[in-house]
Order: structure tokens, then sequence, then C-alpha cells
């Protein structure tokens, strides 16, 4: 199945601009952490869809996408970046920075560290991968993480009448909750 996102350099610059945007400065571990919670979430959030193609590997410092790492060894690139996202994947990583993006790299790096996916791929030796199954398994148990429903809040708005309604995306081809 292919990635929502078409890499994940576009994902990285989309949180580095999301942190410039806030006066913030983005720590590479920091940024590495926020690509891995956002991959995990997301596999889970969009039944088994990926988010960004990146593979993701054990080292003693956490969770790291290696491409990413040595792509920003010295800051933020000047590469040729997707601005433009898919509406649903950016609506996504809104609410990934909106729930993580306030936290310490040092934070962030103690729950990666925490889940199952990372122990077990660095109980197998540094650099190994960390598949997305297993990260997918991590997230969904949601026990070292925070459950997915704490970092994707369903939009809320106002019927004609006043009562909240929760809103998501159209899915074509998807059935409504309880329908037939």
């Amino acid at each position: 199945m292919p990635a929502d996102i078409e890499t994940a350099v576009d994902v990285a610059i989309w949180f580095a601009d999301q942190a410039l945007n806030h006066n913030e400065y983005l720590q590479p571990q920091k940024l590495q952490r926020l690509l891995y919670l956002s991959h995990g979430y997301y596999v889970v959030a969009f039944k088994g869809r990926t988010l960004m193609p990146a593979v993701f590997v054990a080292e003693e410092m956490g969770p790291v996408e290696p491409n990413i790492f040595k792509v920003f060894a010295k800051g933020r690139p000047h590469v040729d970046s997707n601005l433009f996202l898919p509406e649903h994947a950016e609506a996504f990583l809104y609410s990934i920075w909106r729930r993580f993006g306030h936290h310490s790299a040092e934070s962030l790096t103690r729950m990666a560290k925490e889940t199952e996916a990372f122990r077990k791929a660095l109980k197998r030796g540094r650099g190994t991968e960390i598949t997305l199954d297993a990260m997918r398994l991590s997230f969904v148990r949601g026990e070292e993480a925070p459950d997915l429903k704490q970092v994707v809040k369903p939009k809320m708005m106002r019927s004609q009448t006043g009562k909240a309604v929760a809103v998501k995306s159209w899915t074509p081809g998807a059935k409504p909750a309880g329908g037939s």
C-alpha cells in the first residue's frame, strides 16, 4: 500500500515549519520522536495505511529514521518538498503537533523508548528495524504512549440546532457507523 505522504522529508519539513511558526527550535531528537509517534499513531488511526515511506531503527538514543537523521544533520536541508499534503494527513499531523509539540525532546524520547516495539527491536541489537506492524501493536494498545483518542480528537462543530456533533472526513465506500 502506498504511503499517504510522498516522502518522510515532507513530514520532517512540515514539523520544522510548525516549530518555526511557534518560534521554537526543533531539536533533531525531538524531530525524530515526532516522526516516530506520528508514523505509529497513523497506522492505527487509518487502519493500516502508512503515513510516509520510512524505516525506523532502534538506537540507544531512541527510535531513529536514519535517512532523516542524515539529511537534517546540519539543520533544515535545502530541498524541494511538497507543501501541499493530503488534507486528512495534514489534519492528523496537526493533532500530533498539538498533543506532543510542547513536550521536550527528553519527554518524547522517554515515551518512545517505553514502547514495546522499540524495546523489542533494541533487545535484538542497535540498528534493528522497528517494523510497522510492531509499531501498530504498540500504539493500538496505548499502554506506553497515550491512547489514540487522547491524540486525535474528533473535530467538533455545531448543527443548525446548536447540538455538538463530531465531524470527520468523508471516505468514499466507507459505511457509516451502525449502518448496513
